[in-house]
C-alpha cells in the first residue's frame, strides 16, 4: 500500500480539523416552532385556569379558607407542573371528576408540549448538525457551486427547474444573505471562503460531479479553478469570466467550459440584428422552459455503428466530440456513432415535441 502523498496528508489533516458544516433549510424555523409550542402551552393553560375558577367551590384553601383567582392561578400552575403543595385541594367530587377527566390529560399535553420544545432546541439542533456533518462526509456525485451570485443563483435555479434535487446542490458563498436564498431552495450550503483548499475539501470537491464557479471578479474565479483543479483533477469545472483577455487565463488555470456572459448577450444581440427570431430561438435553447434544450450525453448502446441522425432518442443530432475532436452532423464521421462518443442533441421538452 503506497503511502499517503502530500495533497491526501493535507485532506486528512483538514478532515480532522473542526469546519463549519453543511446547512439546510428546516421546513418550520427553530425560533417559530418554539413560539407555536409556547402559545399552545398557554392556552391550555388558560383552559384550566378557567375550568378551576368555575369548580371553585369545590376547591379549599386550608390557609385561609376563602379561594380568590390568584389562588386559581397558583393552583393551576402547581396542578400542571405536578408539583402539589397541599394547601389548596380538590375537596368535592366533582372537584376531583374535574382533575381526573380535563386537568390529568391537559397537564400531559402540557408536559408534552415543553419537552418537545427542549428536544426541538436543543436536541434536534444536535441531531441536525451532526446529521449534515455525516451528508458533508459521504458527499458524492454532487453539483458544488462556489459562489452565489446572479450567475450562480440562475444557474442553480434552472438546475433544479431542470430535475436536479436541490439535496444534490452545495453551494458555497461567504454572504449569508445569498446563503439564505440558496438554502430556501433546499440546497446544502456553507458559509465559507471558496479560495481556500480546506473549504473545497470540506465540500468533497473531489468527489463531485461537476463544479459551477461564479465568484463575481475574475481574478477570484481563476483562483478558485486553479484551487480545484488541484484537488479535483477528473472533475469537470466551468467558470463564468467577464473580461475576454482572461478567457485563456481560466482555461490555463484548468477550467473545462468558460462562459462569457458579455459575449453570449452579444451573440444574441448579432442574432437579433440577422433575424427576428434568431435570438428567441438561442434563448429557447438555453432554458428547460423553452420548447426545446441543448443535451449533451453518452452515446447509448443501440446507436453505436448508426448515424448521428438516427438517434434513439429521437433528438436532432448536432455534434460528436470523439478523442478530443468535434464532428458536425456534417461530417464524415458522424455517419457512424462509435462507443465512448460525445453526442449533443436537441430535444423537445413539451409533450407534443417542436423545434
Amino acid at each position: 500500500m503506497k503511502p499517503p502523498n502530500r495533497w491526501q496528508r493535507h485532506a486528512q489533516a483538514v478532515r480532522a480539523r473542526s469546519f463549519t458544516p453543511l446547512r439546510r433549510a428546516l421546513r418550520v424555523p427553530v425560533w417559530g416552532d418554539l413560539t407555536l409550542r409556547l402559545v399552545a402551552a398557554l392556552v391550555l393553560i388558560s383552559i384550566v385556569v378557567m375550568v378551576h375558577w368555575l369548580d371553585r367551590e369545590g376547591l379549599k384553601d386550608s390557609h385561609d379558607g376563602y379561594i380568590s383567582f390568584l389562588d386559581v392561578v397558583y393552583f393551576t400552575m402547581i396542578s400542571i407542573t405536578t408539583t402539589g403543595f397541599g394547601d389548596i385541594a380538590p375537596v368535592s367530587n366533582q372537584s376531583r371528576l374535574v382533575e381526573a377527566v380535563i386537568v390529568t390529560p391537559i397537564r400531559v399535553v402540557v408536559l408534552f408540549i415543553f419537552v418537545g420544545a427542549a428536544y426541538s432546541l436543543v436536541i434536534k439542533r444536535g441531531w441536525e448538525k451532526w446529521r449534515m456533518a455525516r451528508i458533508q462526509e459521504k458527499l458524492s456525485d454532487h453539483i458544488v457551486v462556489l459562489g452565489f451570485g446572479v450567475s450562480g443563483s440562475e444557474a442553480v435555479a434552472e438546475l433544479v427547474a431542470r430535475g436536479t434535487d436541490p439535496h444534490d446542490i452545495v453551494v458555497m458563498e461567504t454572504d449569508p444573505e445569498r446563503l439564505a436564498v440558496a438554502e430556501e431552495l433546499g440546497c446544502n450550503v456553507i458559509e465559507a471562503d471558496a479560495t481556500r483548499d480546506e473549504n473545497q475539501m470540506a465540500v468533497r470537491i473531489d468527489k463531485a460531479r461537476t463544479v459551477l464557479v461564479s465568484a463575481g471578479r475574475d481574478d477570484a474565479s481563476i483562483l478558485i479553478v486553479l484551487t480545484a483543479r488541484h484537488l479535483a483533477p477528473t472533475v469537470p469545472i466551468s467558470v463564468v469570466i467577464r473580461a475576454e483577455d482572461n478567457e485563456l487565463l481560466a482555461k490555463q488555470a484548468g477550467a473545462d467550459n468558460v462562459i462569457n456572459p458579455v459575449r453570449f448577450t452579444g451573440l444574441l444581440l448579432a442574432g437579433s440584428a440577422q433575424g427576428a427570431h434568431l435570438a428567441d430561438y438561442l434563448t429557447d435553447l438555453a432554458s428547460v422552459s423553452g420548447r426545446v434544450q441543448l443535451v449533451e450525453r453518452l452515446v447509448l448502446p443501440e446507436e453505436i455503428g448508426k448515424s448521428l441522425r438516427d438517434l434513439a432518442t429521437g433528438g436532432l443530432g448536432l455534434r460528436i466530440y470523439r478523442d478530443g475532436e468535434v464532428c458536425g452532423f456534417w461530417d464524415a464521421a458522424a455517419g457512424t456513432l462509435r462507443a465512448g462518443d460525445q453526442v449533443v442533441e436537441i430535444r423537445p421538452t413539451d409533450a407534443n415535441g417542436g423545434g
